[in-house]
């Protein structure tokens, strides 16, 4: 299919949303909160690196790899992205051993049942001292269902990476203001307002939606920030030297 100058902008606006994505992207400050945290980190992903739970791979342009490998879980939607690389059952990478300098995992392990499972799997595939850029929510509604498993807070994420044998070397928390609760509230009336007309969900967007934003960015400007309130965990971490997980 060809992308048109507006289907590409209308998509670039659903992950990397700018003023625009305040008035039509119901999940502006998720997303733009992922995107902003994200980019100082993506320079730590060189060389060879593995996109798990890729997706439509929509960090791929800011990421300096030499290679870019996605990979998915096997079903009919990842198919019909056409976007990974190599497929999985849900349990194993079809991947040798410390194959990869560095792992991109976002907004994934909130859907493994078996996360200390998953981070051995992530763990075994990177190199020696192979980074690791992972995104997880910490508040969120339930989604993907019955796929759904957790939420994290910041501290259970650290004990479980260390115990998984990573090194937490940089922890963040994306809109840890007014934000996450107007991206909270725009999230609820998506889901209770959305149809399968994209013209009316438009119109619904512009006039439920976008004011719910709009007062979301004024009060995160004026109000103090909490840090005990946020949307997601952001972290890089690399594969510790020392071999076994905890």
């Amino acid at each position: 299919m060809t992308t048109t100058p507006l289907r590409a902008r209308w998509r670039r606006e659903q992950f990397e949303p700018g003023l625009l994505g305040l008035l039509v992207n119901p999940f502006y400050f998720a997303r733009h909160g992922l995107i902003e945290t994200l980019r100082p980190l993506f320079r730590e992903l060189t060389g060879e690196v593995l996109d798990v739970g890729c997706g439509s791979k929509p960090y791929r342009a800011h990421i300096p790899a030499t290679q870019y490998v996605g990979l998915d879980v096997d079903n009919a939607l990842t198919r019909s992205l056409g976007a990974a690389d190599v497929f999985y059952d849900g349990k194993f990478f079809p991947l040798p051993d410390g194959r990869f300098d560095g792992v991109l995992c976002s907004q994934v392990l909130e859907h493994v049942f078996a996360p200390e499972a998953f981070l051995a799997e992530i763990r075994r595939v990177l190199r020696p001292g192979g980074s690791l850029l992972l995104t997880v929510p910490a508040m969120w509604d339930e989604h993907e269902q019955p796929h759904d498993y957790g939420r994290y807070t910041s501290f259970g994420l650290r004990a479980l990476l260390e115990r998984a044998g990573f090194e937490v070397i940089v922890q963040r928390k994306s809109m840890a203001d007014a934000r996450a609760v107007a991206q909270l509230a725009s999230a609820w009336l998506y889901k209770v307002v959305v149809t399968r007309n994209r013209w009316v969900n438009l119109a619904t967007q512009l006039a439920l939606i976008a004011p719910v934003n709009v007062a979301g960015a004024v009060l995160g400007a004026v109000l103090p920030g909490n840090e005990d309130f946020y949307l997601d965990n952001v972290v890089w971490a690399k594969k510790r030297a020392d071999g076994a997980a905890r």
